[in-house]
């Protein structure tokens, strides 16, 4: 039973890697498709969802499956309840991909306006988080994934300055408007792509440390000073 439990789990972990893999091409596309305005790309990456989320399912029900038969505890329940997370936040970065794409064709006329935003910049550490969180879970390292949940602010950051200078263009031209708000929404979708890695990161600190960080509390934990009063000024906070 114990060998046929193991073998599940070399299942599941296979199914995601093989997840990430695909998330993370779809997004590598997804943004040379905006960068290099190539049109061959932009129908991959709508080509492979539909890969995206068979393989959603799979794990799905893989997860489902070892949960009902095994009732497994301790580090392995926690891999299994991350795992569907995991699968969940990977699933909805291919579909940023797609949307990501789906704005291509309202930059043609306008895209002069990409290098005067932050999107170069924005999408290479948004790439380098899904990575980085990818990897965090394959090497089981909370460092890693410490680094990605610490890097979203940055994301954050450059969502804003984006905002700011698409208005401008905005007011400066009318004819800035329909490639502005493309490339607005674009830079909103890259911000929750970062969202989502950050996700991916906090399941596999939750994995490995058995500690949850969620809703943005980590600095009750990665902070190097003495936390003993984090309850109080949580219960002030409340107040």
């Amino acid at each position: 039973m114990e060998r046929q439990f193991d073998l599940q789990i070399e299942k599941l972990k296979k199914k995601i890697l093989k997840m990430c893999s695909l998330v993370d091409e779809q997004v590598e596309y997804a943004v040379k498709a905006v960068e290099a305005d190539d049109e061959e790309l932009v129908k991959l990456v709508i080509e492979r969802d539909n890969k995206v989320d068979k393989y959603d399912l799979k794990i799905d029900k893989i997860c489902q499956k070892i949960i009902a038969l095994n009732q497994p505890v301790a580090m392995d329940l926690r891999l299994i309840m991350s795992a569907l997370t995991i699968n969940n936040n990977l699933e909805r970065i291919g579909d940023i991909a797609v949307n990501v794409v789906e704005n291509y064709n309202f930059l043609k006329r306008r895209r002069d306006l990409i290098k005067k935003t932050k999107f170069s910049e924005m999408s290479k550490v948004v790439k380098e988080m899904l990575r980085n969180s990818i990897d965090s879970f394959i090497q089981n390292d909370p460092k890693l994934a410490q680094k990605v949940i610490q890097t979203d602010q940055i994301i954050d950051n450059y969502n804003i300055e984006n905002h700011n200078i698409l208005i401008g263009a905005m007011k400066e031209n009318p004819d800035n408007i329909e490639a502005a708000v493309a490339l607005i929404v674009i830079s909103r979708q890259l911000e929750r792509l970062g969202d989502h890695a950050t996700n991916i990161a906090e399941d596999v600190f939750f994995i490995v440390e058995a500690q949850m960080i969620k809703h943005k509390y980590e600095k009750y934990i990665f902070s190097e000073e003495d936390n003993d009063d984090d309850e109080d000024d949580l219960d002030s906070e409340e107040k």
